[in-house]
């Protein structure tokens, strides 16, 4: 089968290469991967087969990973990865949701094969993919493996981004500003939400005249008037917009799973005062605080920076400012890596890239206005150039 490959086998060995130093350092000697965007990372498996159970196994002895999966699944990874096909591995449909086995036995028996069975096995007990019962199997199936944790090591190797990576997310970039553009011109007074929702959508996937879009991790996230006042709900398919509604929205766009997110927020009317204050108080301190980020740096210096930006206006916001996002799947775009908040202490690199999302969420109503940034070798540079303001109309 033609390989259709988003990156050159170079990059993948690459990856994998850098995933072994990890694993070696921690005293580690083989490590299950089931996260998808991790998958996707090492090998380029790209397929909306992850309601079932698929991973991949890195040995530190081992030249190529090997993936498994439901066996309708394998010519995906035939297509899509890296891999030799004698390292694409297909279960039967009879471990497909059963009721008297489980897909981890199989798995055990085919470590045992290849006489795996006896490793220092990290598993990513933290992830949304593996559950308990994965792991009381592999720990009766697999007597003399030490289990470990191996939550968040290649999510760690991810934060670093390539020149490659960089081109897509500057791509998604491109998608995300039409997109937040589509949202912007589409919400006005008597249109229903599903209406405007559709289109945003409709956006994500058209892309560009020169590329298409992938589906982003996240639905758009576009709620209005009071459902504002919190962070993550969506459109209301049964409402239409009034006058005076706050409109939130936090869109992105994406290429090849690559993220680039955006916030923004719509008022249809004159803002009331303490919106306006409001927003220009945030929008302030994100401009002050984008300043000061660089390499060298740490994560809660940043926050830190962020909270002295704004400690004359009265705003708080006690949740984190931003995070490493790139890569995902569904249900999140974020990397589950640095957090900009206090505590953390890692040291901003170039290549990594952040949303800094300084939300505010206030009793009846919220504020957003983020950017997707790249740390460069002197500082740090958006990847979309869209007004920052209050969207008034």
């Amino acid at each position: 089968m033609r390989k259709n490959l988003i990156f050159s086998e170079k990059e993948y060995r690459q990856r994998v290469r850098k995933t072994k130093e990890m694993m070696d350092k921690g005293g580690i000697e083989m490590l299950l991967v089931m996260d998808p965007a991790n998958m996707n990372y090492l090998t380029g498996y790209d397929g909306w087969s992850f309601y079932v159970h698929q991973g991949v196994i890195v040995s530190l002895d081992a030249p190529y990973p090997f993936w498994f999966g439901r066996e309708q699944d394998s010519n995906g990874a035939r297509l899509t990865s890296w891999l030799p096909d004698d390292c694409i591995y297909g279960y039967p449909d009879e471990y497909v949701q059963s009721r008297y086995t489980h897909t981890m036995r199989w798995l055990a028996d085919l470590l045992r094969e290849k006489r795996l069975e006896k490793r220092r096995f990290a598993l990513e007990m933290d992830g949304y993919w593996f559950n308990a019962r994965m792991y009381l199997t592999l720990l009766e199936e697999l007597p003399d493996a030490v289990l470990m944790d191996g939550t968040n090591l290649v999510n760690w190797i991810k934060t670093l981004k390539s020149p490659a990576e960089i081109t897509y997310m500057k791509q998604a970039a491109q998608i995300c500003e039409k997109v937040m553009q589509t949202a912007v011109n589409e919400i006005d007074v008597g249109v229903w939400e599903k209406d405007a929702a559709a289109k945003v959508s409709a956006a994500q996937i058209a892309g560009m005249d020169a590329f298409g879009g992938s589906s982003p991790a996240i639905f758009p996230i576009m709620p209005s008037a009071e459902r504002t006042s919190t962070a993550h709900l969506t459109f209301d398919p049964d409402r239409q917009y009034r006058k005076n509604d706050v409109v939130l929205l936090e869109l992105s766009g994406a290429r090849h799973r690559y993220h680039a997110p955006l916030s923004r927020t719509v008022f249809l009317g004159e803002p009331p005062q303490d919106l306006q204050k409001t927003a220009d108080d945030v929008i302030t301190g994100l401009q002050e605080t984008l300043t000061v980020i660089k390499p060298g740096i740490t994560a809660e210096e940043v926050e830190e920076r962020w909270r002295k930006a704004i400690a004359h206006t009265g705003l708080v916001k006690p949740s984190r400012i931003g995070y490493s996002y790139g890569l995902n799947y569904p249900p999140d775009w974020g990397e589950h890596t640095i957090s900009l908040r206090p505590g953390d202490k890692t040291v901003l690199q170039p290549g990594m890239t952040l949303h800094f999302m300084p939300g505010i969420w206030l009793e009846t109503y919220g504020f957003e206005c983020s950017e997707p940034i790249l740390v460069t070798e002197t500082g740090c540079e958006k990847f979309i150039e869209f007004p920052q303001k209050l969207f008034a109309k």
